[in-house]
């Protein structure tokens, strides 16, 4: 696997960690997860810090660095760097600044724990906004439009995101079905999704298999597939039309869906513009009665 000339640009090496992704042990792929993920803390944190963090440790770091064509994790760790120079600041350093700011590192009382869950769900909306591109949006957007019916698949943590989906565009008048787990019955009714359909999914790890599953059977076919997962290395990323990429920085019950929920309303509003032929103030109907 090692490679005479190792990736010199950020891009390139982030091509080469997709590509060998698939073949690469448990602990390379867990290493990969993390470099994609945070690749400003990457160029700023010890082999040793990092390896302490992930839980992973510094010698499989420097092992994985040279199955790339490094000499070593400097090497590799250069090449962070010079990404750092243009990049906005990483996870870490957003909770720092906000922790600093509002104090919520000695603050351990009930009203603590909100304000720490708050500074995580502030920086996951900043970096939602880094992240994600307006051209991603447009073209989910535009395949939703299109979509005769909007098929919705979302389980375990990620069914609310799919549940806040099949509302907003029940509201719009979007034809929509959501796949639901019930009586054992998604997979084959994702077999009734047509080619003028489309699906949007979202799973993050650790992922739902039958999410996995569908979307892999429904590419297949040639229908377009729109995902909200947490790494660009995500089972669902090599079967979606558009990825939307949010990464997940604790693996923990305390994860918010703060981002995810936010990028679901802002693609509904960006449907409902395309819909109502007003970009200027679209607006998702609300129930007023019962």
């Amino acid at each position: 696997m090692t490679e005479t000339f190792p990736p010199q640009s950020y891009e390139d090496l982030i091509r080469v960690i997709h590509d060998r992704y698939l073949i690469m042990s448990k602990t390379y792929q867990k290493i990969a997860v993390y470099l994609t993920q945070n690749p400003n803390d990457v160029a700023v944190m010890s082999v040793n810090a990092i390896g302490e963090k992930t839980g992973i440790h510094a010698s499989s770091f420097v092992r994985y660095a040279q199955s790339l064509g490094f000499s070593g994790f400097k090497e590799l760790q250069a090449v962070f760097q010079r990404r750092l120079t243009t990049a906005a600041p990483g996870f870490d350093a957003r909770i720092k600044a906000l922790e600093d700011e509002l104090g919520t590192k000695e603050d351990r009382s009930d009203l603590g724990f909100l304000r720490d869950l708050v500074v995580r769900d502030v920086t996951s909306l900043h970096d939602l906004l880094a992240n994600i591109s307006a051209d991603q949006i447009a073209m989910a957007a535009d395949l939703m439009e299109a979509a005769d019916t909007i098929y919705l698949l979302g389980q375990l943590r990620s069914a609310p995101v799919a549940d806040l989906l099949r509302y907003a565009l029940a509201m719009l008048g979007k034809r929509t079905v959501l796949l639901d787990a019930g009586g054992g019955l998604t997979t084959h009714m994702a077999k009734a999704i047509q080619p003028r359909d489309m699906l949007f999914a979202v799973s993050f790890r650790f992922y739902a298999t039958e999410v996995v599953n569908v979307v892999d059977e429904v590419a297949g076919r040639g229908i377009p597939v729109v995902a909200i997962s947490d790494s660009t290395l995500s089972p669902l990323a090599k079967s979606a039309r558009v990825l939307f990429a949010i990464p997940e920085h604790e693996y923990t019950f305390s994860r918010s869906l703060a981002a995810p929920m936010c990028l679901a309303q802002a693609l509904t509003v960006a449907l409902a513009a395309r819909l109502q032929k007003n970009r200027d103030s679209p607006r998702i109907p609300t129930v007023t009665s019962l």
